[in-house]
Parts: C-alpha cells; sequence; structure tokens
C-alpha cells in the first residue's frame, strides 16, 4: 500500500510539473503593448495626413450579463468600455485622427470657463476640431458555449482530465461620411474566446477507516476585453483596407 501512495505521489507531482506551475506573486501594474496586428499595420504605408474622425459611443448592445452557475449575476459579460478601446485602436492604427467626443460635454465646459477668464480675448481660442468620418456600432453578440469537450482517464483511484470551453463574441463597425451621412464601409469580426481546465487527482482508501486524497490542476481564461480589443482591431484593418480598394483613401 505504501508502494501505491508513493507511485501516486509521483505522479501527482509529475503531472503538476506537465500541467505547469502559476506564478504565486502579485504583477506590477503594466502599460498594455501595441498587438502584433497593429504593429504589422505600422509598418505598412500610412497616409500623409490623419483622418479625423469621431466615436461618440461604441456600446455593448448584447444586454448579455456573465454567466455563473447557480449564481444571480448583474456583472455583463463583455466590458463597458468599448468606446476607449476603439479610440485607442483608432490611435495605434496611425491612419486616424480621433477627436474628443465621448467627453464632449465635459471639453465645452472647460472651454467655457477658459472663455470667462480670457473676456475680450477670448478668440485667441479657435475652434473645436471637426472629423470627417463618423465610426458607429457595437458588440452585438455573446454566445456561450459554442463547443465544449475534453478527455479524461481513472484506473485504480489515480485519474487527470482535461476539459475545454470556446464562447464567441461578435462586433459590427461602420464609417459614415459624415458630409453627406452615407454609410461609406460596414464590417463584422467575431472572436472566440478559449477556456481550458487541466486536472489530476488520486482517491483511495489506504486501509478501512483510512482515506487518501490529493487533487491538483489549473485553468486558463482568455480576457473577455483583450478578445473585444482584437476583434475591434481586425474590423478597424478591413475598414481601411476596403476604404483602399473603393478609393475612399490612400497610403501616402
Amino acid at each position: 500500500m505504501k508502494r501505491i501512495l508513493i507511485l501516486a505521489g509521483m505522479l501527482m507531482l509529475s503531472g503538476c510539473a506537465a500541467l505547469g506551475k502559476p506564478e504565486l506573486f502579485v504583477e506590477p501594474a503594466r502599460i498594455d503593448p501595441v498587438s502584433e496586428a497593429m504593429l504589422v499595420l505600422q509598418q505598412e504605408p500610412a497616409p500623409e495626413y490623419p483622418i479625423p474622425v469621431a466615436v461618440y459611443a461604441f456600446r455593448d448592445q448584447t444586454g448579455q450579463y456573465k454567466p455563473q452557475a447557480n449564481v444571480s449575476s448583474f456583472s455583463t459579460a463583455v466590458t463597458q468600455g468599448a468606446t476607449s478601446m476603439l479610440v485607442q485602436t483608432l490611435l495605434d492604427s496611425a491612419w486616424f485622427d480621433p477627436v474628443e467626443r465621448e467627453g464632449l460635454q465635459n471639453l465645452l465646459t472647460e472651454r467655457k470657463i477658459i472663455r470667462q477668464r480670457l473676456g475680450d480675448q477670448a478668440d485667441a481660442m479657435g475652434t473645436l476640431a471637426d472629423a470627417r468620418l463618423l465610426f458607429e456600432g457595437g458588440i452585438t453578440a455573446y454566445d456561450t458555449d459554442i463547443e465544449t469537450g475534453g478527455i479524461g482517464m481513472e484506473y485504480y483511484g489515480i485519474g487527470a482530465s482535461e476539459l475545454y470551453r470556446k464562447d464567441q463574441v461578435t462586433l459590427y463597425l461602420r464609417a459614415v461620411d459624415v458630409m453627406t451621412g452615407k454609410v461609406l464601409i460596414s464590417v463584422s469580426s467575431t472572436k472566440q474566446i478559449f477556456s481550458q481546465e487541466l486536472r489530476a487527482g488520486f482517491f483511495r482508501y489506504v486501509s478501512l477507516n483510512r482515506l487518501a486524497e490529493a487533487e491538483g490542476g489549473y485553468s486558463t481564461n482568455e480576457p473577455v476585453q483583450l478578445c473585444v480589443r482584437q476583434a475591434m482591431e481586425a474590423a478597424v484593418i478591413a475598414i481601411i483596407e476596403k476604404g483602399m480598394a473603393k478609393g475612399y483613401w490612400s497610403a501616402g
């Protein structure tokens, strides 16, 4: 029996080593790096003058809450900060020059305060920059458990298993001509969200009244906001490419 316990312990240790050990420390905050898709786009020829664009809102249109088993949750399934993410993506692309519109009321209030302070010299402030294009759209779908599966084996109380699940997020993005109101380009993009769980365990009676049990493993989940960002970057790149194909703009 001792040999069985020793063998089980060795299998558990080797299994955990194969699964990988998560880092047990608090990571410091960091600035998110530019994604590989944006780096590739930045290396391509860009227009001499970026196109002025405005984004008023890019909202979660799914109305879906985060799924949790046997719990009533009011946490949304996708990020509510997609407008900020889209503005950042447009800046990173080097093709567009976003103007502030989400916090327009705050901007107008500050300009009003400055005008009151300047008095007769208020005309020196100049006018606000306008936009040639308006980006509209939103996150339209978040589908859970579009694919699930796994594999496992257990023998003589010693076992291991692997489970996975795929969710999917979908968004639409369109570019609108401010002068005419015409929708120039509209694209949709999807990104699958992958979750995985690996587990190894041991369960056995070593005597009539003694039970030995051990279990280890870990799970990994793709962050939903990063998947939304990747889908958004794919949509922006597609709009740039389709706009060039239709002759709406060209690289400098």
